[in-house]
């Protein structure tokens, strides 16, 4: 059994938070904003890493009131190998070296020009019953 996904991400616009931490300003506003959408199937949320912040992205979708305070980008989509693990519970050395096999063995590599992505994809009824979340780490890829 593959532990490893391949899923395609479309070009999209996506609601951006900015730069910033969890519990400050834009971003606890930005959770606030999120939080009240109609819950889809799959999260449309997606957080990385800048170096000096998180930015936390939601897709855009037509119609859609976004607060004035958060901006509106175009996402570049693509490839990603996609592995999921316990929200913040990740070794994440085990899981790069799970992610390289699959990718050398599957005709990719890594995509170092986007950034890597992650989101909680257990809904929060599924978080109380097993006391933990399960968080999907999106790493991109590119044909080798």
């Amino acid at each position: 059994m593959q532990s490893i996904r391949i899923y395609e991400m479309p070009v999209c616009k996506m609601v951006s938070s900015g730069v910033g931490m969890f519990g400050e300003g834009n971003f606890g506003k930005f959770e606030e904003w999120f939080s009240s959408q109609k819950r889809a199937m799959f999260p449309k949320d997606f957080l990385y890493w800048t170096g000096e912040g998180f930015v936390w992205l939601y897709m855009y979708e037509d119609g859609m009131t976004v607060p004035p305070e958060f901006e509106l980008i175009d996402f570049q989509g693509g490839l990603y190998a996609v592995a999921t693990d316990i929200d913040q519970q990740t070794d994440k050395e085990l899981m790069n070296k799970e992610i390289d096999k699959f990718l050398s063995e599957s005709g990719f590599e890594r995509d170092t020009s986007r950034s890597e992505l992650g989101n909680v994809i257990t809904s929060p009824l599924a978080q109380k019953i097993m006391g933990y979340g399960q968080m999907d780490y999106y790493f991109p890829i590119k044909a080798r």
